[in-house]
């Protein structure tokens, strides 16, 4: 991550963009400005910027496709913008690896709390190796990459999160809530549905190697890694 963080602005509302890059800019980061979701893919292969501030309804391409597109090869951190406040868009947009989301209107202090929050958390030590092992188990954060039985799995960033926190606290349970908060880092309201799409999704991963550690449901609380 460089000294100054570049951030990527992306909504059709001019205004909003104008808004946000007042607040940013204030605060020390450099940003550049898309009005659609072609150009901020453009602009996302040109500069490779550090962030994205991303709305999920904008024409041409929307925000959930630009949001997919990046995944594919860049796990910097994303922060949605929902008119809406749907529950369906914040879950949808969670579950394709945004790191977190905001619903229009909002506060200024708001926003730079969310941006600097999320910027802490990708910001990671290259001497401080992040790697828990199991059985038949490797999970690296340092590289971002999952090994199972000697294998190496693609894994979606959050997924891979979700996984490390909970193996890094065995045999421990944790609410939905918990692991939102803990793992996105930020107060979640709305369904936390999320959570199971992502365990179930780590399941299949995981699926035929679990004989000296689980990925378990602990019924009406939530979810612990066992090890047995």
């Amino acid at each position: 991550m460089k000294k100054t963080a570049r951030i990527m602005i992306v909504d059709d509302d001019a205004n909003i963009c104008e808004l946000v890059r007042l607040y940013l800019e204030k605060e020390g980061y450099e940003t550049s400005v898309c009005l659609d979701g072609e150009r901020a893919l453009e602009e996302f292969k040109n500069r490779q910027p550090d962030m994205a501030i991303l709305d999920i309804m904008m024409p041409k391409v929307d925000g959930i496709t630009v949001c997919r597109e990046i995944r594919k090869t860049s796990d910097m951190p994303i922060i949605m913008l929902t008119a809406k406040g749907e529950t369906f868009d914040k879950v949808l947009g969670l579950e394709l690896g945004a790191d977190d989301y905001i619903v229009k209107p909002f506060e200024g202090k708001e926003l730079v709390a969310r941006v600097k929050a999320v910027l802490r958390r990708y910001m990671k030590d290259e001497d401080e190796l992040k790697v828990i092992e199991y059985k038949d188990l490797s999970i690296n954060l340092t590289n971002y990459e999952l090994t199972v039985g000697g294998n190496v799995i693609e894994t979606p960033p959050k997924e891979l999160e979700l996984l490390y926190f909970l193996a890094s606290h065995p045999n421990r349970v944790f609410t939905r809530e918990q692991l939102l908060e803990d793992v996105w880092g930020f107060d979640y309201y709305g369904d936390s549905r999320t959570i199971d799409v992502h365990v179930k999704r780590l399941r299949e991963k995981l699926e035929g190697f679990e004989d000296a550690w689980e990925l378990r449901t602990v019924w009406g609380v939530g979810y612990k890694f066992e090890v047995k």
